[in-house]
């Protein structure tokens, strides 16, 4: 009899915790969504470009899979990446830099503030700037 309760109880608590999940993925995804609408909100996207160069990326902004880069109250660059990446605030961003641009196909490592050990790497995409809407 324990044969077959047992299985059956923990298949329900798997599906449970499966389903669950998915639900915890959704509200980030759409809580993400939000917080990058509101972020870009006024920006125009330009013509996607494959390299941005480094001198332009003074702060980091991290919104689920994406960073955007500040360059002035007018100007940043969306960069998305290819996911696996540990964007939050808790951890630090590094990259490896070849010449002075950061460009589509980077590695980025994420690391521990507090034990300094690897958390996560990915790579960049392409990279949009986001300019302000002139006035009409």
């Amino acid at each position: 009899m324990y044969r077959l309760i047992l299985p059956a109880m923990l298949l329900v608590a798997s599906s449970a915790a499966l389903s669950s999940d998915k639900g915890y993925e959704a509200r980030e995804a759409a809580a993400n969504k939000v917080r990058l609408d509101d972020a870009l909100a006024g920006l125009v996207p330009g013509k996607p470009q494959q390299c941005v160069e480094t001198r332009f990326t003074e702060g980091t902004q991290r919104i689920g899979d994406t960073i955007l880069y500040g360059s002035s109250r007018r100007m940043l660059y969306r960069v998305d990446t290819s996911g696996g990446c540990r964007l939050d605030d808790d951890d630090i961003i590094v990259t490896k830099v070849f010449g002075s641009q950061l460009c589509g196909g980077d590695l980025i490592q994420t690391v521990s503030r507090v034990g300094r050990f690897q958390t996560g790497s990915c790579t960049f995409r392409e990279v949009i700037p986001y300019r302000r809407a002139p006035k009409p």
